[in-house]
């Protein structure tokens, strides 16, 4: 079984790979790696262990490979928490409407980023791109900024609620997008940010009614995916490719992914900004008058790529008919480690779900 490299070790090698990581450490108790290669929160760590909460690729687990890796033509997926642009219809599919090809293109990831602000406690990436949209055949010319920094555990001021025997580690993460040229009136663009978690969890969605999620490739087992009144639950792990969809109109705006990992158990929740009465524009090729989805969860298990859980949202579309040049959005991810009791308790205050 795969031991990822702790923090020490990933800086480490990251280091050796001709790779300069920002890496905060505070006395809240959340320690940071940001790469700028590929714009990725890479690591996020509590301070009492080198064991991080979010997936990395296995070739960075060692200096040999890591070396290797990173000069490699192939797209390269390292890991943590990534910025891509949808529709993705638009931007993945170059020969739409034959889908057989995908492709990340370059200009977007790993993209160009460079450091443009940097202090102890917060950093900033920008990338300015073009980028090819394969339906309307448009080249969008672009800017996108990043800036991490971190952000205190949501439950502090609730003293009498906050679990015992629970570590916690956060960031905040403003993502700005800027359209720098015209789009055509058909056309629109959109944030989308993709939290990559290690495989065999548990997703959870809460959502202000009872809502069936879009199941937009691969087959998922109906015990593995349960429809409540107030939350969808889904276990991920099975091999191969799987992904859900949920319209912006359910979600409130938070969702979560929990799984055990030896003697302790951990969770991760994301919150962002949902507004459904903006245009969310992504969908899958096979029901392009499919509108409206804001959030997903993808399932990877597979020899190439490895095995993850991806909990991913998009923000609002700009461009277009919106005649909007511009979107800001902000995110929270809170992580938490600890006992079986404790991390239950946190999942009921801020998910209002039972695990």
């Amino acid at each position: 079984m795969r031991v990822p490299p702790g923090k020490r070790e990933l800086i480490a090698t990251l280091e050796a790979s001709g790779q300069n990581p920002w890496v905060y450490e505070g006395g809240e108790g959340t320690s940071l790696v940001v790469l700028p290669y590929g714009g990725r929160i890479l690591g996020l760590y509590e301070n009492a262990s080198d064991e991080n909460f979010l997936w990395t690729n296995e070739a960075l687990d060692q200096v040999e490979s890591a070396k290797a890796y990173f000069p490699s033509e192939v797209w390269k997926n390292s890991g943590g928490d990534r910025t891509w642009l949808g529709p993705e219809v638009e931007f993945f599919y170059p020969n739409y409407p034959d889908c057989t090809t995908y492709f990340q293109q370059r200009s977007l990831d790993p993209g160009n980023y460079q450091p443009t602000c940097s202090s102890p406690k917060q950093f900033t990436l920008e990338n300015k791109l073009q980028l090819r949209a394969a339906w309307t055949r448009h080249d969008w010319h672009l800017r996108m900024t990043k800036t991490v920094s971190p952000t205190p555990n949501p439950l502090r001021e609730i003293s009498q609620s906050e679990p015992e025997g629970v570590r916690y580690a956060g960031y905040r993460l403003h993502t700005a997008l800027v359209i720098e040229g015209n789009s055509p009136p058909e056309s629109h663009i959109n944030l989308w940010n993709l939290l990559q978690l290690p495989g065999g969890g548990e997703m959870i969605v809460p959502t202000y009614f009872r809502t069936q999620p879009t199941t937009f490739f691969g087959d998922i087992s109906p015990e593995k995916l349960c429809t409540e009144d107030h939350v969808v639950r889904y276990q991920m792990g099975d091999p191969g490719l799987q992904k859900i969809s949920v319209k912006a109109a359910a979600l409130t705006g938070r969702a979560g992914y929990v799984r055990t990992h030896g003697d302790h158990w951990d969770l991760v929740i994301r919150n962002f900004a949902v507004d459904p009465s903006e245009g969310y524009f992504d969908r899958w090729p096979t029901q392009m008058d499919d509108f409206g989805y804001a959030f997903q969860a993808c399932n990877i298990n597979t020899p190439d790529f490895g095995q993850f859980s991806e909990l991913e949202y998009h923000a609002p579309a700009i461009g277009g008919a919106t005649q909007r040049t511009r979107s800001d959005d902000v995110s929270q991810v809170w992580a938490y480690r600890g006992n079986e009791q404790g991390i239950r308790k946190v999942a009921r205050l801020l998910l209002n779900a039972r695990i």
